[in-house]
């Protein structure tokens, strides 16, 4: 068996914002040479998530609109996490509804996906650069 890994650098410039970043995993896959295996990707950061679904704009804002009331950036005094001079508590718990992680099977040197199935990176805190992990094991 085989492992490959790859870190991917991301600086959204905006406070949030969700990317594709579907084509970068498939090319680290290639890069690995691994044919039948596992793909591990997960952000490194707990202001940031890596998730699976369709790449669609209306379901793009159905996200950060329902993100936004669950955990709205404002007033800030709100969270306790704030008073240690942060100003990202939110940012914090939608990673936590969104996800750290996701885990595709490879088939043949492709993602194995379903229907519709892209993997996105979600920036709750952004405008600084942050890293993704891609880790693949197989042979």
């Amino acid at each position: 068996m085989k492992s490959y890994r790859k870190e991917l650098w991301f600086k959204i410039p905006t406070r949030r914002g969700l990317k594709n970043i579907t084509k970068q995993v498939q090319e680290a896959i290639t890069e690995s040479g691994i044919q039948e295996g596992l793909c591990l990707v997960n952000a490194m950061h707990i202001t940031a998530s890596v998730f699976i679904n369709d790449d669609e704009s209306g379901l793009h804002q159905d996200y950060e609109d329902w993100l936004e009331r669950l955990a709205p950036h404002a007033p800030l005094d709100q969270y306790l996490h704030n008073q240690t001079g942060e100003d990202n508590a939110d940012a914090h718990l939608k990673r936590q509804v969104m996800g750290r992680e996701v885990v595709v099977a490879i088939t043949n040197g492709r993602l194995d996906f379903g229907p519709w199935e892209q993997i996105f990176y979600g920036e709750f805190d952004g405008r600084r650069p942050k890293r993704v992990l891609v880790k693949i094991i197989g042979e």
